[in-house]
Parts: C-alpha cells; structure tokens; sequence
C-alpha cells in the first residue's frame, strides 16, 4: 500500500490546482470524503484491517511451510479462508486491476483528482492496517473473526 500512496501522490502532485474550475475543486471534494468514507473507513477499517492482523496473528501460532511461503496472500484471505471470502478477494483484485487500467487512461486534471481520493482511502487503510496489527500482537482485547475454516 505505501508504494501504491507514493506512486500515486507523485502523479497527484502533477495537479495544476491553480488551474482547476470550481467544478472541478467540488467533485475533487466528494471524491475524497466518498473515498475516506467508502474505502478507507467501511472498506479498511470496519472490514480489510482487522481481518488482516487477526490472520497476521493466526499465522503467528498456526504456521504451516504454505502460510509462511505465501504470508501476503494468506494474510489478504487468498487461501485458508472461507469459500465466499476467496471468491470475493479474487474478484476484488480483478475489478481494482481493471479499474487501474481505466484510470491510467483518463487525462488531466481528473486523472489527478481521482488519485487523490485514492491516496486518502489508501493511506487510511494504511494506518487502520498498522494500528489493528499493533493491537492484535498488543493483545489488548482484539477479538475479530480470521475467516480461517475450523477444519
């Protein structure tokens, strides 16, 4: 994540915000709050986070060659979770793949706008990440599911 934020505020930057309409400072506005609402809180806090450091901390205690060769997509819930959790991982993958493509199309100043709100999203999500992760190894009353089947 902090090498897609850094990419993506590199390409930000070339931003003309002096240039920029009204038009354009108000949907670059909803676009980050929709952003920091949708991706960033219901996507990576209320949901991505916590699942990610309770299978980070699964691993910890329940390392196998597999988890430990392939911790990322463990960890992201690509194998050793849920049918449906799988599913929706790959599928998730699949659409932000092709949604990137889309976007690397789109010219200024909108290419610029979209990727800020992709930043604040991004960057919440990188923090949420960080602070569920501390919290589960702090063992301070972290409690949430790791969507690892009871076999």
């Amino acid at each position: 994540m902090g090498s897609a934020i850094f990419k993506l505020s590199l390409i930000s930057s070339q931003l003309d915000v002096n240039n920029l309409s009204v038009f354009n400072w108000l949907v670059m506005l909803a676009w980050i709050l929709f952003m920091a609402y949708f991706e960033g809180y219901k996507g990576f806090q209320k949901g991505f986070s916590p699942r990610v450091a309770a299978r980070l901390y699964f691993l910890l205690e329940n390392v196998t060659y597999k988890r430990l060769l392939l911790a990322p997509l463990f960890c992201l819930g690509f194998f050793d979770a849920e049918r449906k959790r799988i599913i929706f991982i790959y599928c998730l993958t699949s659409a932000i793949f092709l949604i990137v493509r889309f976007v690397e199309q789109v010219p200024m100043p909108w290419r610029g706008i979209l990727d800020v709100g992709v930043v604040v999203g991004l960057s919440w999500g990188l923090l949420s990440v960080t602070f569920y992760s501390i919290k589960a190894f702090a063992g301070r009353g972290f409690i949430f599911p790791n969507g690892v089947p009871k076999k």
